[in-house]
């Protein structure tokens, strides 16, 4: 994996993760004084815009380091770092598949099971992700493990 892709995902990674975690404490945390409100505060239609923008380039950086990463990676046993990737992977597949279906479901229960499931699994992406880059840098530093990644 190169250096410019390991820091346009992390980059992604954090607006995405900012954006949607703003955009759910505004909506679903937040009350506005004003009744009438449509929103309950003035920066929420703005994060989820921003969320709903920098998703397909995430998603797109992803599949570069699937390619990249985590194929090379994934039939190997002894890998360092393994399960906090594994969670990763799969709890990004599950982010966004829900939040595709955000976009698209109307019946209400389907819409409330969705929500949960796209702000569960993105938070335990976020979580996993930083966890496993943490672990990355610490073997790393260790000198218990050699990044494979090319030269940018």
């Amino acid at each position: 994996m190169k250096a410019w892709q390991r820091w346009v995902f992390g980059v992604l990674a954090a607006v995405v993760a900012l954006s949607g975690g703003s955009y759910c404490w505004m909506k679903y945390f937040i009350e506005s004084s004003d009744p009438m409100a449509v929103v309950n505060h003035p920066w929420q239609p703005t994060m989820l815009h921003l969320h709903v923008l920098a998703s397909p380039p995430f998603i797109l950086m992803f599949g570069i380091l699937l390619d990249s990463h985590i194929m090379k990676r994934l039939g190997r046993r002894q890998v360092p770092n393994r399960r906090s990737g594994l969670l990763s992977l799969g709890t990004f597949a599950v982010m966004v598949i829900s939040g595709y279906w955000l976009e698209v479901v109307t019946n209400e229960a389907w819409l409330k099971g969705l929500v949960v499931a796209h702000i569960a699994s993105g938070v335990v992406f976020s979580a996993t992700y930083v966890i496993h880059l943490l672990i990355s840098v610490w073997l790393v530093r260790a000198g218990r493990f050699e990044p494979a990644h090319e030269a940018a």
